[in-house]
């Protein structure tokens, strides 16, 4: 099988109407709209896989990335060899750096070439890579309200879906101790402030979170490859902590390990390379009995690809983060969703599922 074609497809779905985000986490007038960046890979044979890079306002310069970079470097290989192939793109890119909308892109090219090789094989992408799980727990991700009364609502809504488990995205103890009355003691709480505060700020609230009881602090040094004072807060803040949204190579993520800096290692599929590198961090987590749990703040093929990863080498203890955001549409059209906080592996070759025409063709950016 050649790769025929590489094609970019932008996409921009607005909240539902009186939907409410935080103005101080998403700028002065809070979060309108949510932008993905989907990709197509095109074979010789007609086979077509998708994925997914990492969005928001970063879309539009890694879709130039990978329409006037990577493409051309993918079109017409071999799209059978994904991981030398992955591995000579990689080469020719470290120029640019090892991560950022080129890692995030070229992600995106190699899980759609995974999902090419279930469509290929005829069997999901989880059976594929070994795994054997066929469902998997899920915890709501919330979006950031910086409001007690907000927060409240949207824990309670979570919890009445059937989740168990619940992340914040607030940086204020009064909101998260507000989630926290809300979601009573039988709810696991985790709290992301997206590399908020010093080590030292960071120190101290996890002073003050620690009688809340979080599963875990994510992220809560400035700057995220501060690997060293991430281990001086887990040591010494009394809560676990999970980190690694925002590394980029398995190197990088081998020192964040050895560092002793995180209870919860958190690779993104569509950051840091795609399945392929996903797989050598697992390996390298596992070798040091740290549990992943994947970033897949995503509705498209890079939460389809977490989950199958998942299914494939995550341990008893491993959760699927799902964006549990209020959008008008959804990248998937509804073909995936949680039953009491759960979710079932997609069964139908490679990833399981594509991406609704309707949506694509209602909210890709640029069309009337």
């Amino acid at each position: 099988m050649i790769i025929s074609g590489v094609e970019t497809f932008p996409l921009r779905i607005p909240f539902s109407p009186g939907s409410k985000s935080a103005a101080s986490a998403w700028g002065p007038a809070g979060l309108p709209a949510v932008d993905s960046l989907l990709v197509k890979v095109t074979t010789d044979s007609g086979l077509e896989g998708w994925g997914e890079a990492f969005g928001f306002t970063g879309v539009p310069v890694t879709q130039r990335a990978i329409d006037a970079v990577i493409a051309p470097l993918c079109t017409g290989r071999d799209a059978a060899q994904i991981a030398p192939l992955m591995a000579a793109v990689q080469d020719k890119l470290a120029v640019f750096g090892r991560g950022g909308p080129f890692t995030h892109g070229l992600s995106a090219v190699d899980m759609a070439l995974w999902d090419i090789a279930g469509k290929a094989a005829g069997v999901p992408l989880y059976r594929l890579l070994g795994g054997g799980r066929d469902q998997l727990a899920c915890y709501a991700s919330l979006d950031a309200y910086a409001d007690p009364d907000l927060v409240r609502a949207a824990v309670r809504k979570a919890a009445g879906a059937g989740f168990t488990a619940i992340k914040l995205h607030e940086r204020d103890v009064g909101v998260v101790r507000a989630a926290r009355d809300e979601a009573g003691p039988e709810v696991a709480l985790m709290i992301d402030v997206n590399t908020a505060w010093t080590v030292n700020q960071a120190r101290a609230m996890a002073a003050q979170l620690r009688e809340i009881g979080p599963k875990w602090l994510e992220e809560p040094v400035w700057p995220p490859e501060n690997y060293d004072g991430l281990a001086e807060v887990r040591r010494t803040g009394g809560v676990p902590i999970a980190a690694g949204e925002n590394v980029a190579t398995l190197q990088d993520f081998g020192r964040l390990l050895d560092a002793g800096a995180v209870d919860f290692v958190q690779p993104s599929p569509a950051k840091m390379g795609g399945i392929t590198e996903l797989g050598k961090v697992c390996t390298a987590a596992a070798l040091r009995n740290v549990t992943v749990m994947l970033h897949s703040f995503y509705d498209g093929p890079g939460l389809l690809a977490a989950i199958h990863a998942t299914a494939a080498w995550g341990t008893a203890d491993s959760m699927i983060e799902w964006r549990y955001f209020d959008l008008e549409a959804n990248i998937l059209g509804g073909a995936l969703s949680t039953r009491n906080g759960q979710v079932l592996v997609p069964a139908g070759p490679g990833l399981g599922f594509d991406p609704d025409p309707g949506v694509l063709s209602a909210y890709l950016v640029g069309t009337p």
